[in-house]
């Protein structure tokens, strides 16, 4: 059987297997050498997905994935008082919920590798204009539905449970901040993934997967290869 990965969070995470994809980008990458499941839940903050947890990973895997990221927390930083406050998680809670979500993981699939990945940055601005087109409001005063700010808080407590639990964890809020225009050049709409933004994401999961043993050159290919086949004698290719 193929090793497996699971990638469950929220809708940073559904829209992966999108064309340039972080996701779609994972399953090329790993192609006849393991199978990428996808879970993820646009919308969702980690309260509904503990919520959901059981439900949401049902069919996902037999035996222990080899790795799960788990990528929560754009949707829990979302301001109390604005538009999308019914997403809003408070800190702590966001943290128990992670750390309640990772204990699921442990005790389903003991020797699943889990990987935390923080928000993401937020560029105000373009949430601004976002929700103005969505709701038809045009005023200058508007504050964004998310900030920047408050994600940055969001992604150092998602560090701090990864490290209390031993876990690997990729912060994509400081990495992403460190490509020039990363406003428009990694994110569409402020908060979503560009093709950029996906494949710096990629690269960051590539390299997380690969401390832990898992890469290209360290699995097996499923399967005979077809310059394996000897043209000669193609069938003993297949012989077990």
């Amino acid at each position: 059987m193929r090793p497996r990965l699971v990638l469950f969070g929220d809708s940073i995470t559904e829209m992966s297997f999108q064309s340039g994809g972080w996701g779609a980008a994972l399953t090329d990458r790993f192609a006849r050498q393991a199978d990428v499941v996808l879970r993820g839940l646009s919308g969702y903050n980690t309260r509904w997905a503990l919520k959901v947890l059981p439900r949401a990973m049902e069919g996902a895997a037999d035996a222990d994935p080899a790795a799960i990221t788990v990528f929560f927390g754009a949707n829990d930083a979302s301001l109390p008082d604005q538009v999308s406050a019914h997403q809003n998680v408070p800190l702590e809670e966001y943290q128990s919920n992670l750390r309640a979500i990772c204990g699921y993981f442990k005790e389903r699939w003991p020797s699943t590798a889990i990987i935390l990945i923080t928000p993401p940055p937020i560029y105000e601005p373009a949430r601004i204009r976002l929700c103005r087109d969505i709701h038809g409001v045009d005023d200058p005063s508007r504050q964004a539905e998310r900030t920047n700010e408050a994600a940055g808080s969001y992604a150092q407590a998602c560090i701090s449970v990864a490290k209390e639990l031993g876990h690997p964890v990729i912060d994509i809020w400081t990495k992403m901040q460190e490509f020039p225009d990363w406003q428009t050049s990694a994110l569409s709409d402020g908060l979503h993934f560009t093709p950029t933004g996906n494949q710096i994401l990629f690269h960051e999961v590539v390299k997380t997967l690969a401390s832990i043993g898992f890469s290209q050159e360290s699995l097996p290919s499923d399967l005979p290869r077809y310059r394996e086949i000897d043209p000669k004698d193609p069938m003993k290719a297949f012989e077990v």
